[in-house]
């Protein structure tokens, strides 16, 4: 297989724990005919705004690999890297604190709110789980060993070394870590638990919700049940994914009959909430991450310390 060759590195440091934009400039041009890297990014740049590009660059925002800002007329160099930061909008922020459960010299363990993003991604930039703790940790080379998410809490594991990074992803990918979560839904009592839920769930890109399909099993999820209540006829499920399949606890609970509460998307899409509605979070939590470290040969198992609200207070749970 051949190897990806890796980006060079940044010649701008990151802000508000954000990495800059790297834009390589085609070898082939195409239909393209830019003259100048200018000219290139304004064609390519397209979501912008009217005169942002002209204004990073007169700015001498826009810099080459030596750091060095590039003139608006400097001519197209097929191949070249350029690296700019993306002027962000404002946004919401989530009023929850981030908790570390865990640090060393090779990686951290934080305790993620509900609602905060783990990694940038569309809306979700500096107010995510990552851009946090590189600002909050001064470590601008963690990166994300693998994502919960943004309405789950519970525990992420991050790599300080970008070089250690892929032998921590690869826990996640060979199913060497233990992972345990909890979530509250409906209580069922003809629903005959523990048992093991095997099905093909497919996500489509631009759909918010995945669905089962018929074919071989891709996710795997053990269900049990940890406890449940007469009087709000609600219970506390235990779940032991064995897969990593995108929302496949929420699907395989939804396909019980017995949804998490607070799930947007299961068993149907609700209207989307205002930026700032933090009310009835999804009652589901990353309890426990238990793996051998591949790095220092160390046993680790670590706990979140978070509760969730429909169990340990469901009088606020059923008032927010």
């Amino acid at each position: 297989m051949r190897r990806r060759t890796p980006p060079p590195p940044a010649p701008l440091p990151q802000r508000r724990g954000v990495d800059p934009v790297r834009v390589r400039l085609p070898v082939h041009r195409g239909d393209g005919g830019w003259a100048t890297v200018r000219e290139h990014l304004v064609a390519r740049l397209t979501g912008a705004g009217p005169g942002m590009v002209e204004a990073m660059f007169h700015a001498g925002a826009v810099v080459g690999a030596d750091g060095v800002p590039v003139a608006p007329e400097a001519p197209y160099r097929p191949g070249m890297s350029v690296w700019f930061h993306r002027e962000l909008p404002p946004e919401v922020p989530v009023p929850f604190p981030v908790e570390v459960v865990y640090r060393d010299e090779h990686i951290v363990v934080a305790d993620k709110p509900h609602f905060l993003a783990t990694t940038p991604r569309g809306s979700h930039v500096t107010e995510t789980l990552l851009a946090r703790l590189r600002h909050d940790l001064g470590l601008p080379g963690l990166g994300a060993a693998h994502r919960l998410d943004r309405l789950t809490a519970g525990l992420a594991l991050f790599t300080v070394h970008p070089a250690e990074r892929g032998a921590y992803q690869g826990l996640f990918r060979d199913r060497l870590v233990r992972k345990e979560y909890e979530a509250v839904a409906r209580y069922d009592p003809e629903l005959e638990l523990p048992r093991t839920v095997r099905s093909r769930i497919l996500k489509e890109r631009g759909v918010l919700a995945a669905r089962e399909v018929a074919g071989e099993p891709n996710a795997v999820t053990r269900v049990e049940i940890a406890g449940h209540r007469e009087q709000d006829g609600l219970a506390r499920y235990r779940l032991l994914p064995v897969t990593g399949r995108t929302h496949q606890l929420r699907v395989h609970l939804n396909a019980l009959g017995v949804p998490i509460l607070g799930d947007p998307l299961y068993p149907e899409v609700a209207p989307a909430t205002a930026p700032g509605d933090f009310r009835r979070p999804l009652q589901l939590l990353a309890r426990e991450l238990e793996f051998t470290d591949p790095v220092t040969g160390a046993r680790h198992r670590f706990v979140s310390g978070r509760t969730l609200q429909a169990w340990t207070s469901p009088e606020e749970w059923a008032g927010s």
